[in-house]
């Protein structure tokens, strides 16, 4: 792959995957997006679970083929978590990896777990 595909690769994981993830935090505000919400964030969770189970817990497909491009592109000593890496690389903020995941995995939870009220238990919010 040139150096170009994989910047351009580069740039559609940074924003792709980032959008993904604020579909996954946000999505279930808007009622149309609520059904659409509790099927993403459900594959998500499931990606962390059950692939995570030969790959390592909170595994995700995005953030390995991310990896290898950035890998291929001589960029190497990657964080194990891509929000990690979004925090740093895009707001220069570095913290601990057992603090951003402790994070990630509450906010994802609570976004599921309100997306379940909302689909099921609610007429909305």
């Amino acid at each position: 792959m040139s150096g170009e595909l994989l910047k351009m690769a580069d740039h559609f994981f940074i924003v792709f995957h980032t959008f993904l993830i604020c579909f996954n935090l946000f999505a279930w505000i808007w009622k149309p997006l609520q059904k659409w919400h509790l099927a993403v964030i459900s594959l998500t969770l499931a990606s962390w679970v059950f692939l995570g189970i030969w790959y390592g817990w909170g595994y995700c497909p995005l953030t390995e083929w991310h990896w290898e491009v950035l890998r291929k592109s001589g960029i190497q000593d990657l964080p194990d978590s891509y929000i990690s890496y979004i925090l740093q690389r895009l707001f220069g903020l570095n913290f601990k990896s057992k603090t951003v995941d402790g994070f990630t995995l509450v906010f994802a939870l609570l976004a599921f777990l309100v997306s379940i009220k909302v689909n099921f238990f609610s007429k909305g919010l």
